[in-house]
């Protein structure tokens, strides 16, 4: 029954992670002329002060002077730190140079770089039809990414891609720092100042004057991506990737909706194809380990 509980509170957060994400992407875009390094200091800003006076709180409750951290979590909230930085940046520069249905779909194949993620870092196994959903969902990118002899038009879509790389590896880093108690509020502050250090060098030297439009939109897009940060980082706090990783993929069905209502975009029939093709082997991939863990649950039961 608590395992059932924790996969519902797993699912309630990723799909409220997915609607932050997806209306941060809209404000990002609003914000207009800046460039996306500004864009992501300003939205890990927020994040980092909403973790922050959330950290000081936990610890006067606690009557606790100092932010504890767990032995042996200090390796893997740099390695989230570091590829959510990635993950935060690549996103960033796609989302003012293409759809914002065609950045959220190749971010959301983080899910499956998730589990390969895991496998390496938590030796949690691959079985057979997982991979071979991951090898399809892939091919199913190359739609979207479209390549061609053309580089410079193919940069935003295989950023992208590589954001989606760099977030199924921080939220195996978070699965992982969940293993060891590693509050969830230090793992958002941890990441976001670090983030913030990576965006500081460009601030100094290139800072964009904005105008007040400008500042609150960024200011809600920090707002929606601390939501849709604690979300998802209580999402893979409460329940194993495997379970409820599907229920990302609903941050497509809100990016293209608010694409098409504040900016008139619609997808072409091979993104869409590629939509069809990586949301299916999602499907695939949570029915048949749906299934298992039915079938391994009942085989304990019975022994």
């Amino acid at each position: 029954m608590n395992a059932q509980s924790n996969t519902s509170k797993g699912i309630f957060f990723i799909i409220c992670s997915a609607f932050f994400f997806a209306l941060m992407a809209v404000f990002v875009r609003l914000a207009g002329d800046i460039h996306f390094i500004q864009k992501a200091f300003f939205r890990n800003a927020v994040a980092f002060i909403i973790a922050l006076a959330g950290t000081i709180r936990d610890a006067r409750i606690n009557g606790r002077q100092t932010i504890k951290i767990p032995k042996g979590a200090m390796l893997f909230l740099f390695l989230r730190a570091i590829a959510g930085s990635i993950g935060v940046f690549g996103n960033f520069y796609a989302i003012d140079r293409i759809l914002l249905a065609d950045a959220a779909i190749l971010n959301k194949m983080a899910p499956f770089f998730t589990i390969i993620f895991c496998y390496i870092i938590l030796k949690e196994k691959i079985k057979p039809v997982p991979l071979v959903c991951i090898i399809i969902a892939f091919l199913g990118s190359i739609l979207i990414v479209k390549p061609s002899f053309n580089f410079t038009l193919m940069i935003p879509t295989l950023t992208a891609f590589m954001g989606g790389v760099g977030a199924g590896l921080a939220y195996a880093s978070i699965r992982k720092l969940s293993y060891l108690k590693c509050n969830g509020k230090i793992i958002i502050l941890f990441f976001s100042a670090f983030s913030m250090m990576l965006s500081v060098p460009y601030m100094i030297t290139n800072f964009n004057p904005m105008t007040l439009r400008q500042t609150l939109m960024l200011l809600c897009a920090g707002a929606c991506a601390a939501g849709g940060q604690f979300s998802i980082t209580a999402a893979y706090y409460h329940a194993p990737a495997s379970k409820i990783s599907i229920y990302d993929y609903s941050q497509i069905l809100f990016s293209t909706l608010f694409g098409l209502v504040f900016f008139g975009q619609f997808p072409d029939w091979l993104s869409l194809a590629g939509y069809i093709i990586i949301i299916s082997m999602a499907v695939v991939n949570y029915i048949y380990t749906h299934r298992n863990n039915e079938d391994e649950s009942s085989n304990c039961a019975e022994s």
